[in-house]
């Protein structure tokens, strides 16, 4: 057998990743990483791992964020050099700032090709920048090194990346040189994880850096310790607790208070949420002014009005923005602290004044429903709400569908996903689809049609996508009514808007499902909607909305 250091090194370093808990990779074939797409396809022939192949690094990308939003574990994604590399830079903004694990190998040529102008060369290190939390440049194995020093490599490596990413739910580079020969059939690394991973005792409690659902060890004392608290919290003020995007926390701080939370919070199952809560923010203006306090858990950024709220003059704020990257909508804002105080009580008249305006606004707003079987977009959302179980997933895309989510999604259990980090469009097939493969459950997702056209390559399927049940729900207007709420929707002429912003299109869809192998409905009534939505497998469904 002929000693190919780079199928050594790239075999170990996949084998160490499968034994520390990475589930899935995803590899966009390329000729500098052939040695690592090798070792990945032979650890997922010994059924050790879930290999992916995607041709578009972007939607590996998108796709292994969508695995890591689903199984708080990061996933692998596989380029070669190059451009291929550029393609998951907005995936890992995204992961950076959502506060999502992943793990980047990037292949590379040897420092002795680098700057000369090689094929498909350029300076990857760094290129993230700080939407990762680490970044490795690592040195091409070579000839001269013995087996037992490229193991050591390997392991080390392995674990860096592996823990770093768990720990700090960031993405992580490893920018891995190699030199040629780039690939063998040799080393297998099913056998090195047969031969050399250690076994461990499942009686053994291990820790993935994440608590428990009932966990509580974020609120802190309430009875005072050694020192003063790091926060203290006048329960007394009328305060509103506020959960934007991975805003579970606030599960443990709402009780009493009335609680906004967006559709991808965590929280909308709480008693204490309140429904419809945008209408409020708009229509009751006197209540909003009573507000005195406000308590803000993960990344609220949907609603303008919210944001108007936390910036209002008189108004204390504080904030815990979970696993995003950072939120402190205000220079004036006050992190809440590990050790908490509460002083004060609750009002109960505060919460009853939230509930009777609640109750108040959706009876206006039913007041003005057109006929029940006619397909608004209140009707689509509550459709895909009401069709979904709590076990299966509903990822939102960035459009005006989750705007109108957040008023008339049902307060109930749901398992609700969106890329919030930086609410972009891009990828959002991508992340369904990596989604459904975390899961493994029936998976919806409600997006607009430019979203659905920004990743419609990430409707290519590959080998294992046929067992998936995925659902794409798209409510078509045609272009981008979202900014129609823009400022610059009333100070240019209709033309210049429509052709600058709103982006119409006319795209077939029902040819774009065909064209990919995806099943195709087009219902014209909520019944028959509801119908659609019982489909299994691949399903595109559009709605057409005036």
């Amino acid at each position: 057998m002929t000693f190919v250091p780079a199928q050594e090194f790239a075999a170990r370093v996949l084998a160490n990743l499968v034994d520390l808990g990475v589930e899935h990779v995803f590899v966009s074939p390329g000729s500098r990483s052939q040695a690592l797409a090798i070792a990945a396809g032979q650890l997922a022939d010994a059924g050790l791992v879930k290999l992916h192949v995607r041709l578009d690094e972007r939607s590996s990308g998108f796709q292994a964020l969508g695995v890591g939003k689903a199984t708080e574990t990061p996933a692998i994604v596989i380029t070669t050099s190059g451009t291929a590399v550029a393609n998951l830079h907005p995936a890992a903004l995204e992961a950076h700032h959502a506060g999502v694990p992943m793990i980047l190998l990037t292949a590379d040529r040897p420092a002795e090709l680098r700057g000369v102008g090689a094929n498909q060369t350029t300076n990857q290190v760094g290129i993230f920048g700080d939407a990762v939390g680490l970044c490795l440049d690592v040195p091409a194995p070579d000839a001269g090194e013995s087996v037992e020093v490229i193991r050591a490599r390997a392991v080390l490596l392995a674990e860096q990346a592996f823990t770093e990413s768990l720990t700090t739910g960031q993405p992580v580079q490893l920018n891995l040189a190699f030199r040629e020969p780039l690939s063998s059939v040799e080393p297998d690394a099913a056998a090195i994880f047969a031969v050399e991973m250690p076994v461990h005792d499942a009686g053994d409690e291990t820790t993935d850096g994440h608590c428990g659902d009932d966990c509580q060890c974020h609120l802190g004392s309430t009875e005072g310790g050694a020192g003063a608290p790091d926060t203290v919290i006048d329960l007394s003020l009328n305060t509103v607790v506020i959960a934007g995007d991975g805003g579970d926390a606030a599960r443990w701080y709402c009780t009493g208070l009335p609680l906004l939370a967006e559709p991808s919070s965590g929280v909308r199952d709480c008693p204490e949420a309140i429904a419809a809560y945008p209408l409020i923010l708009r229509s009751d203006p006197d209540l909003v002014a009573s507000i005195e306090q406000v308590l803000v858990f993960g990344k609220p950024t949907l609603t303008r009005t919210v944001q108007a709220l936390v910036r209002r003059d008189g108004v204390r704020v504080l904030v815990d923005s979970g696993r995003h990257d950072v939120f402190m909508p205000t220079p004036f804002a006050e992190k809440i602290g590990d050790d908490v105080a509460f002083e004060g009580e609750a009002k109960r008249e505060w919460l009853d004044a939230w509930r009777v305006s609640a109750k108040t606004q959706l009876e206006a707003a039913d007041a003005m429903k057109p006929e029940a079987n006619t397909l608004t977009r209140r009707a689509l959302v509550e459709a895909v709400y009401s069709a979904a179980g709590k076990e299966e997933p509903i990822i939102l895309g960035a459009s005006s569908l989750i705007r109108e989510a957040d008023i008339w999604a049902p307060n109930k259990v749901r398992q609700v996903y969106a890329n919030r980090g930086l609410a972009g469009i891009d990828g959002t097939v991508a992340t369904a689809m990596g989604v459904a493969h975390g899961t493994g459950a029936a998976v919806r997702l409600l997006l607009g049609d430019l979203t659905l056209l920004h990743d419609a390559g990430s409707l290519a399927l590959a080998a294992g996508d046929e067992n998936l049940n995925l659902q794409i729900v798209v409510g078509n207007d045609h272009g981008g009514s979202i900014f129609e709420s823009l400022e610059v929707a009333k100070t240019i002429a209709a033309k210049p808007f429509e052709q600058l912003f709103k982006t119409p299109q006319a795209v077939d869809i029902s040819l774009l499902a065909r064209a990919y192998g995806w099943q195709y409905h087009c219902p014209e009534t909520a019944d028959e909607l509801a119908q659609a939505l019982k489909t299994d497998g691949l399903v595109i469904i559009e709605v057409n909305l005036a």
